[in-house]
Order: structure tokens, then sequence, then C-alpha cells
């Protein structure tokens, strides 16, 4: 007798246990962990769907009190067990109901109706069929003569079973009669959608990789054999190589027969990443991203299922590709923010990255120019192995980066978004055909107020971050909750000029063609890129030279290679600067760093233009002389001044409901639980209005945890978890985790 283990589909927490059921016998034998089956619940017996996390033949409840399922439900795709056992980790970890867990490691829940391809083949000697042939002729047969011709000149004795249905004009009751006469017989297999079909060629194979390269493809790789760390950071400057050390481990991984995933921030990536990797490894490459369809997401899961092919490429959820033998997960530019999930569960892909690597034996490589702050201080501490790409490949210089003072600008009367110097830059490249990128964070903008004399914005006196300006006209803090009147006049300087800052792409275009009528301009956003294919577009035709002039949000300063581009323009270097988030400064020398890097990786030397109100600023005066060393160094003074990760460990605890009395008692009573605890070194920060209050009606408050320890916080987490399910005000309130945030709530 079969039993399994079923976890009920829907994100309830009281609900979030396991349930055993008795397997009928019409499907013993049938049931696999992961797939959804139906089965009766409750008292009432009402029917509700779940997933199978496990299956037994030993009770563990009397056998008279065990239900039965009802059945398997229909095209459900069975996951692999290891993906069920990350789910269970990433629940414990990030706080989520296991249903939760389980619908985010499932890229693909539903079977979609796969495609056919048919093929007619000749069942006949030829000769045989030759007579036949001319029997039909003789009585003129003629959709009969058309199908038995087309065979016979074919060398294969075969036919699109398409092309004849349509050229051929020969109907279902034409084909079946000559298949049951022995004549042809019609062959079915399946036929995989491909995203990837008719875009790229493969090439030969592999570069040579220089001495610095190959230094790092080799001390991974025996690191990875011997004793060494399972987790790398390979830190080389932008331009360095690093794809190419990739490729070459990726291709070792292949050659033992296992595969190989790599994890890329942003889907404005896959393009040109996509085109390197399948030049190298061909249709084994696929690729894994919200902008598949359907039915191109089930068939790129089977095939990686299959092992038809060897490397899966894409966002965060790329990482929950369905190897059975999985060698390597690569995560290029892996201080990118748009690893962290901003649902539940917010995990982060490196740390589950580095999880199922270990539960399955592979290792990983975290690469970047701009490391995080995280990474880097684990690769100091000996916990990550550590490599340095230092020199651009063929020895191309850095470009040379001017910082261009806007406060300098003003005072000279030049009240333009464009400085001269970049005004200058614009126009001489245009002169010379080459091509110039414009970045615009406007990501980064995030409500701050700013002096337009000085430079200098308004901080929270507690937390060391900008004060956000909200519609009531009053400035607060979302971390701590401190709020103040906004200020008539500068509180540093007394000037008059202060205000929040407003910038958009497309107010930057339409400038461009004011000031520069003649220029071909394209802009990337998240207006110009919501079709399918709107990436590739776009960067393809600036790749081919069909505009001079890039204008873009963040996404176009992101690994991307155009040869032709010797100059980059960052127009408003504060934004990102004064986000209201003490990652703020990291943020921008990363974005700053990047950006300037996009200029001059050919023969062409490169030039940056940098403008600011803080010039001063250490994250942009090392952004401009392309020093990481010394950029972490003065972050991590102020990390630890502040108690900041990754000094240490940080916990936001998100509460929500409609009633916002109940949710204010809520979070105090929780906030009161917190301090009760009376755990030595334990910071809490609030409870505080969320930064978005309300959202669609729902009330948001905030708290915050600070510990040395990340295990202090994970116990902390599940005794609050335990004390929240007991309060009956819990029913009307939801509370999520949130591990080291990534952006304020």
């Amino acid at each position: 007798m079969e039993f399994v283990n079923v976890i009920v589909d829907i994100s309830h927490e009281k609900l979030d246990r396991v349930f055993q059921y008795r397997v009928p016998p019409e499907l013993e034998g049938r049931i696999q962990v992961g797939m959804q089956v139906n089965f009766p619940f409750g008292m009432g017996n009402r029917p509700m769907k779940g997933y199978v996390v496990g299956c037994t033949e030993e009770p563990d409840y009397p056998i008279d009190k065990i239900k039965t399922l009802t059945g398997i439900v229909p095209g459900s795709v069975p996951a692999e067990s290891q993906l069920i056992a990350l789910a269970a980790w990433m629940k414990e970890t990030y706080g989520s109901t296991m249903n939760q867990a389980l619908k985010t490691v499932l890229p693909v829940k539903q079977q979609i109706r796969q495609k056919q391809s048919r093929r007619i083949v000749l069942s006949m000697e030829r000769t045989e069929a030759e007579a036949l042939l001319a029997e039909f002729q003789r009585k003129h047969y003629r959709a009969k003569e058309r199908v038995l011709d087309a065979l016979l000149k074919n060398p294969e004795g075969t036919l699109d079973y398409d092309r004849a249905s349509k050229e051929l004009k020969a109907t279902a009751a034409v084909l079946g009669g000559l298949q049951d006469s022995g004549v042809l017989r019609v062959e079915s297999s399946t036929r995989y959608r491909n995203p990837l079909a008719g875009r790229f060629a493969k090439r030969a194979q592999g570069v040579i990789l220089n001495r610095e390269q190959r230094l790092a493809a080799d001390g991974i790789w025996e690191g990875c054999k011997g004793n060494g760390p399972r987790t790398y950071l390979l830190h080389g400057v932008t331009g360095s190589g690093k794809t190419e050390v990739y490729m070459e481990l990726i291709g070792r991984v292949i050659r033992e027969g296992k595969q190989a995933i790599v994890l890329i921030p942003e889907i404005a990536l896959t393009f040109q990443t996509v085109g390197r990797f399948y030049e190298r490894f061909g249709d084994r490459v696929s690729v894994m991203h919200s902008r598949l369809s359907d039915g191109e997401r089930y068939d790129q899961f089977l095939r990686a299922k299959e092992g038809s092919i060897d490397v899966m490429i894409g966002p965060r959820s790329a990482l929950f590709a369905p190897f059975l033998h999985l060698g390597i997960i690569i995560m290029d530019e892996e201080h990118e923010n748009s690893y962290k999930s901003e649902n539940v569960p917010r995990y982060h892909a490196r740390e589950t990255a580095i999880y199922r690597a270990k539960m399955c034996g592979a290792f990983v490589v975290l690469g970047s120019a701009t490391p995080s702050t995280d990474s880097f201080c684990r690769a100091r501490c000996g916990e990550y192995g550590y490599y340095r790409l230092p020199d651009r490949i063929g020895r191309a210089a850095l470009p040379q980066v001017t910082v261009v003072d806007l406060r300098e600008e003003l005072r000279a009367g030049n009240r333009s978004i464009f400085s001269r110097k970049l005004r200058e830059g614009i126009q001489e490249r245009l002169e010379k055909r080459q091509q110039t990128m414009l970045f615009l964070n406007r990501r980064g903008l995030a409500g701050f107020v700013s002096c337009r004399s000085c430079g200098k914005a308004v901080r929270c006196p507690h937390c060391d971050v900008t004060l956000s300006l909200h519609g009531d006209g009053r400035l607060r803090c979302h971390y701590c909750g401190y709020e103040q009147e906004m200020p008539g006049n500068c509180p540093s300087c007394g000037s008059p000029y202060i205000s929040g800052f407003r910038a958009g792409t497309q107010q930057i275009e339409r400038e461009v063609y004011r000031v520069f009528p003649g220029a071909r301009v394209l802009r990337m956003d998240y207006d110009t890129t919501r079709s399918k294919e709107s990436y590739e577009t776009i960067l393809s035709a600036f790749a081919d030279r069909q505009a001079d002039i890039l204008v873009g949000t963040q996404m176009i300063v992101k690994g991307h290679d155009f040869p032709g581009v010797t100059l980059v323009g960052v127009l408003a270097a504060d934004l990102s600067l004064y986000a209201s988030d003490y990652r703020a400064s990291e943020r921008t020398f990363q974005l700053l760093t990047q950006a300037v890097g996009r200029a001059g990786r050919r023969d062409l030397p490169g030039e940056a233009v940098i403008q600011t109100y803080v010039p001063e600023h250490y994250s942009i005066r090392m952004a401009a002389k392309q020093d990481y060393e010394g950029f972490y160094e003065q972050e991590m003074l102020y990390r630890r001044l502040l108690g900041y990760p990754p000094v240490c460990g940080m916990l936001g605890i998100y509460l929500s409901g409609q009633d916002e009395h109940a949710l204010e008692r809520q979070a105090e009573y929780l906030g009161g639980c917190i301090r009760g605890l009376e755990v030595p070194g334990l910071s809490v920060i609030g409870p505080a209005k969320a930064a978005l209050v309300k959202k669609k009606d729902i009330y948001r408050r905030v708290i915050y945890l600070k510990h040395q320890s990340e295990g202090t916080l994970l116990k902390i987490k599940g005794k609050l978890e335990k004390m929240t399910e007991q309060e009956t005000v819990r029913q009307e309130i939801y509370i999520q985790y949130d591990w080291n945030p990534i952006s304020v709530y």
C-alpha cells in the first residue's frame, strides 16, 4: 500500500504543513514527488489540490483515518525531488509557506500541448512504387500521383506531411488511403519550440585565454576538484574577459557529462549573452525568462529535464532549471539588485544558488567588475575563493573620466541637462561617426530633496539615509520613521534653491533631438521594451550602427559590448546616490563604474563624463578612478559605524493589513515581543510606517532587526513565527520576512 505526503495548494500559514493520503490502487506506481494531485480535504471533504512532497509505504496514522487521493491533476509537471528539498530550505530560511516556495522553484507548473512534426515515408520498394505510379497516372488519380511522385523524387523517400497537405493538395483521406494500402506510413515526432532557432550560428571553438584568464580558470577548476572552496568570486574590470573564463569552465563541465546554469541580471542582457554562448556551444544552449510564451517555457523545461541541452541562460528563475547533472552555476554581474526577489519568499539568487550547488556537488562562480560588498567581504575572509582580472583584453585602456560639477555649470549660466564638456564630446563623436551612450539612473529616484547651490541632500539624523518627500509635503525616513516638514531653505547653506529632482529618459531624448538635430537616437527604458522582441531589436540596431546615440536607464550599462561606443555620459549621478537606502553609495559606485566601462572597449580610446552636484563624494571619486578597493574601504567604514550588512545581519519584518488600527496594534505587539526577548547585541528599529504607507487599500508597517550573527536573527524569526501563529489579531495581518533587504519596503 502506498501513501503520499501532500502540501495543500493555498498560501495560508495554518495549512502550511504536510497531510498524508492513501494512493488508490489504480494510481499506485504513478505518483512522483512534485506532482499536483486532487484529494478531499477537511470535515466536508471539499475537493482540493496540492503538491506531493514525499512518498512512503509506512503510514503515519491509523489507516482507517487516512483519506484517499482522488486523482492526479491533468497536465501537471512532476518536479525533481532536489527542487522540492530546495523549496523546503527556502521556506525555512526566507520565511514563507511551503506552497509559496514550491511555486517559486517550479518555473513551469502546467503541461502545454506539444508540437508534433510529421513526415511521410515510402513503405514499399522503389520498383514496385514506380509501377504503382504508372497505374495512378493511367487511372488519373492525380492527388495520389503527386504524393507518390514526390516521394520517389526524394532519394530518402520521405516527405514533410504539411508540404504534402498544402503544396501537393493531398487531403487526409488521400494520405490515409495510401497508408492503409501500405504505400506509405506517417511518422510523428515531438518538435520542441526553440526561442533561439535561426537567430544564431555556431562558430569556431573557444578563444585562447590570456595569462590572467588561464590562471583564473585553472585555479577555480583545480580548487573545486581538490579541497578548495565551492564558491568563487571572479573580480575583473569591465572588458577583462570574464565571459571567456565562464565558457572555459562550462566546456570542462560539459566534457564531464554535466550541465551549467548561467544567471544574468536582466532580460536586456539575454541577446548578446546568448549569442556568445551559442557560438561556442551551439543548440545545446537555451534560455528561460518571462518574455517566452508558455509553450516555449514548457519546452525548455522538458529539454533541460531530458538532458538535450547543456547550458541554461536567464535571469533569476533560470536557477531552477531541472537539470539532473548540474555541474556549475555562474552568476554574472553578481552585484545586481535584481537577483533579490521582491515576492515571497524574498530569496537572494546568490545564497540559493550556493545551496543548490551544495546539494548536487556543483560549484558556483560569481562574476563582477564591481562586486557587492557582501561577496567581497566573504572573499576577503576566505569563505569564497577569489581571482582577479586586472586588465582589459588586448591591454585596451580604461576610459578617461571627467567629473563635471553641475553647481559650476549653473554659476556659468548653463541650465541645460548637458554640461559644456558633454555637449562638446557628443558633437565630436557625431562628426567622427562614433557612438555615444547617455545614461540616466531613473530607478534610483526616490523623492529625495537636495540643494542646487551646495549639492547636499536632507538626511535622517538617526540612519544616515536621505529623507523622502511624500505627498503631504513632509520628509520621512523609510527605516526608523523620523519625519519633518519640507524646509524652505537649505539646512546646510541657507540657499532657497532646494527641491526634489525630477527627470526622465523621454525628456532627455527630446533634448538630444533639439540640441543635435541631425543625430539618430534610440531610447531604451521600460516604456520602449514592453514587447517580446524589443530588447533584441533596440540592441541589435545600435550594434549595427543604425543609431548614433543610445539614451537609457540602467539596462543599457550592464554587460553590453558595443565596439563603436567611445563616449558615455552620466547625466545625473545624484539620482542613485540620494536614494533612501543605506546601499545608495554602493549602488552609485557600481552603476557609474559599469556605465564608464561601456566606452572604448576595442581599439578606439574611450571617454566618460559624469555630471553631479557632489563631485567630492567618495563613490563618485572612486568610480572615476575605477578604484574598487578604495571604494570598499571607505564604504566599510560607514557600514561598521552604523552596523549595516555585511558587518552585521539585518532582518526586515514587513506587516500589512486592511485595518490600520489592527495593524498598528500588531506592529507594536511584535516590537514589544522582540524587545522582550532581551537578546544581547540586538538592535531594533521601529515599528515605523513603510515607504509606501498604503498600497491598494492595504496599510503597511515595518520593523528592522540588526545583529552580528545571522544565526541569531534566524532563531528570532522562528520564535516570532510561533508567537504570531497564536495571536487572533494575526488572522487579519500578513507578515513577511526579508533578509538583508535590498530595497526599502
